[in-house]
């Protein structure tokens, strides 16, 4: 795991496209799940921009075509391409037949898509809680099948999109499925994001030897993105009563998306790896969530609860 301090002029208020600024990405091929909204959408702008091929892999492929119709019409010329796939995170076939479909290296993966605080218990089709199901297993599941194809791009990097969110809850392994202690939308959401920092620790470790890079991010405060549709207004305004978590200063999409590109393609972190990043930087450590806006949590980071959690991810996605 890189321990270097990476220094560089971005900061909370960078956008995407000045990361992007200046960066050559053709010849590269990326995959951005969740691209049909949001942070999703301003990632692949970005990264076609630079003229990556870039597939947007989402649940509805009639509204990812639609996204993809309205980038073609305002990238400028000398973008690369962009292609629409089907990808349900809840749904391991679509996973399998995604991975199955895919042929030749890819460049860059980022774990985009998530859902959050799901007012009520639910399950995905084999049996897991929906947060923990889709934000992580999904995503684990997406990349461990297409880790030939990132290891053949020789210097492959993977973004996992987190969340302060981590900080409402480590994995609890003896409960992941919420089949004992009361469902809560909060802790399963933060559960979630820690195991998607926790599966960049995991990879970089794992694949580095494969020339691949994993890190994790926290986008930051974003109103204008589906996150949250399944939560009522009254939920969101109750917000910070209720988790007692105080949300950092907002943030436009365009922002929002920066973090993700800054290491999904910025050469200002090349062979940075097994990191949470906010703000385009490093993020710092913080030992309990009272006042915390930012940082991240040492169980987030801790290697054993890395291999911990690869291990028992491995065994439910078999």
């Amino acid at each position: 795991m890189s321990v270097s301090h990476t220094t560089h002029p971005f900061g909370a208020n960078t956008t995407a496209s000045e990361i992007i600024d200046g960066v050559d990405l053709h010849g590269r091929r990326a995959v951005v799940t969740g691209a049909s909204s949001g942070i999703g959408v301003e990632t692949a702008r970005a990264l076609a921009t630079a003229g990556a091929e870039v597939t947007l892999a989402v649940r509805s492929t009639d509204a990812g075509a639609r996204v993809a119709a309205r980038l073609e019409a305002e990238l400028p010329a000398g973008s690369g391409e962009l292609s629409v796939k089907r990808l349900d995170l809840a749904d391991r076939s679509t996973v399998g037949a995604f991975v199955a479909d895919w042929s030749g290296p890819l460049h860059i993966l980022v774990n985009n898509a998530g859902v959050m605080a799901l007012p009520e218990l639910r399950r995905t089709p084999d049996g897991r809680e929906t947060q923990f199901g889709v934000n992580h297993l999904g995503h684990f599941a997406l990349a461990l099948g297409l880790r030939p194809a990132l290891a053949a791009a020789e210097g492959a990097r993977v973004v996992s999109v987190a969340s302060i969110g981590h900080l409402f809850s480590p994995v609890v392994f003896d409960d992941l499925d919420y089949r004992f202690r009361p469902y809560d939308p909060w802790t399963s959401y933060g559960q979630s994001k820690t195991a998607n920092v926790l599966f960049a620790v995991g990879a970089a470790e794992r694949w580095a030897d494969d020339g691949i890079t994993a890190n994790a991010l926290m986008p930051g405060n974003i109103a204008d993105t589906s996150l949250a549709r399944h939560m009522d207004p009254e939920q969101l305004a109750g917000f910070i009563d209720t988790t007692g978590l105080t949300l950092p200063p907002g943030k436009t999409v365009e922002q929002g998306a920066a973090t993700s590109v800054l290491l999904a393609a910025s050469p200002t972190v090349e062979g940075v790896t097994g990191r949470y990043f906010e703000d385009c930087a490093p993020s710092r450590t913080v030992t309990e969530r009272a006042d915390a806006i930012a940082g991240v949590a040492p169980y987030a980071l801790d290697r054993a609860n890395a291999e911990r959690l690869w291990a028992v991810s491995d065994a439910l996605v078999r």
